[in-house]
């Protein structure tokens, strides 16, 4: 720290802008109503940081006032049925978060009595809940002093003191810096004005420092040097991964034939149209060949999707289907369900790409051409 500015000053300054400028957030208890006694809801905590992992504000607010409003307390998601949280979570992406969040409530209602630990520690033992999570829920519902650290306060500690180590190795400074400038009281809204301090003002570009209230103390900043901070690491470019995706449609009533992906793994439990086996290190097969039962398969371009480590592009193809094998696993769901299937972005895309290019009936019936695309 620079010897002008003493760990509380730094505090109280960034308290003092976090009182006038705090965003105003569902899952949020005011600075004011904090003032006043209220105390931030856990369950609410909990289920705000979860959403917001790897995730923005702006997408995770319909989400949580969602959940909110179908399960507004801890032991209303456990008793809920794991196939109802994965399609209401359908659409936020990175689907291991829901099996863990329904995983999660069930421990706090069965062995909790409902009531979250009050510790980063012991927060930590809780299905996927990692260091920042634990930190970030001990901090704000429990005034727990710990260090909380996101994208958004690796950024404005780097930038503070220029912190030259490249991510993630700079963790361990950053907690440093963090344990150092912690106010022993309101640690919650110092968390969570760090956070809005990287959200609003020290942006990773164009931050705008002329409005922040460290920036007589930040070094990257008189040295004219923000955006270089934080040091990341090269990228090493994603693979690219390739599959099919088979879109059944039945023709009496539109249907879709979905089945449910294994437990485990990317898109966990969610659903599909059936889809070859494709991961993040091997292809899928392609062509109407790797169908999962016989049909007059017609390919419909592509649906392509990126996710963390790669990019994945997977050959469509649709049929109509009157009815499927006996034995297939799966189901049918109407065009007026598809919204609570839990099918994850990927597959809508799928489903959206069979559909836009599916010739009309009338087409069908007089033998029209079918539309290929990519």
């Amino acid at each position: 720290m620079p010897s002008e500015s003493p760990r509380n000053r730094l505090a109280e300054r960034l308290l003092d802008w976090y009182d006038r400028h705090a965003r105003d957030l569902p899952w949020r208890v005011s600075p004011a109503a904090r003032a006043a006694g209220t105390v931030a809801d856990p369950y609410r905590v909990w289920l705000s940081e979860v959403m917001l992992q790897q995730t923005t504000v702006a997408a995770v607010k319909p989400f949580f006032e969602r959940f909110v409003n179908k399960w507004p307390d801890v032991a209303a998601l456990a008793a809920a049925d794991e196939a109802d949280v994965m399609g209401a979570w359908a659409g936020l992406g990175y689907y291991s978060r829901a099996r863990n969040l329904h995983a999660c409530a069930k421990t706090v209602a069965d062995d909790f009595a409902g009531r979250f630990p009050g510790s980063a520690a012991r927060l930590r033992d809780l299905p996927g809940i990692g260091d920042y999570t634990s930190a970030a829920i001990a901090a704000i519902a429990f005034d727990e002093a710990v260090p909380v650290v996101d994208g958004n306060v690796e950024r404005v500690t780097t930038r503070l003191l220029a912190i030259e180590t490249p991510l993630p190795k700079a963790k361990v400074a950053i907690r440093a810096a963090l344990a150092a400038i912690l106010p022993v009281g309101r640690p919650g809204d110092f968390a969570q004005a760090m956070m809005d301090l990287g959200a609003t003002v020290c942006t990773p570009r164009k931050p705008a420092c002329v409005l922040c209230p460290w920036r007589p103390d930040c070094r990257a900043a008189s040295e004219g040097r923000q955006e270089s901070f934080p040091v990341k690491p090269k990228k090493s470019a994603k693979p690219q991964r390739r599959g099919a995706a088979f879109v059944a449609v039945r023709p009496s009533d539109g249907a879709i034939w979905l089945r449910r992906r294994p437990p485990s793994g990317l898109l966990g439990g969610m659903s599909e149209p059936p889809s070859t086996g494709w991961s993040s290190r091997a292809d899928g097969e392609t062509g109407a060949s790797a169908a999962p039962f016989p049909a007059a398969w017609q390919a419909m371009g592509t649906a392509a999707h990126g996710f963390t480590h790669f990019d994945l592009v997977l050959e469509v193809w649709c049929a109509d289907v009157p009815d499927v094998p006996p034995g297939t696993q799966g189901r049918w769901v109407l065009p007026a369900e598809l919204g609570g299937a839990a099918l994850p972005t990927l597959m809508r895309k799928v489903v959206d790409a069979a559909l836009t290019r599916r010739p009309s009936p009338s087409a069908r019936g007089s033998g029209g051409a079918v539309p290929r695309s990519g």
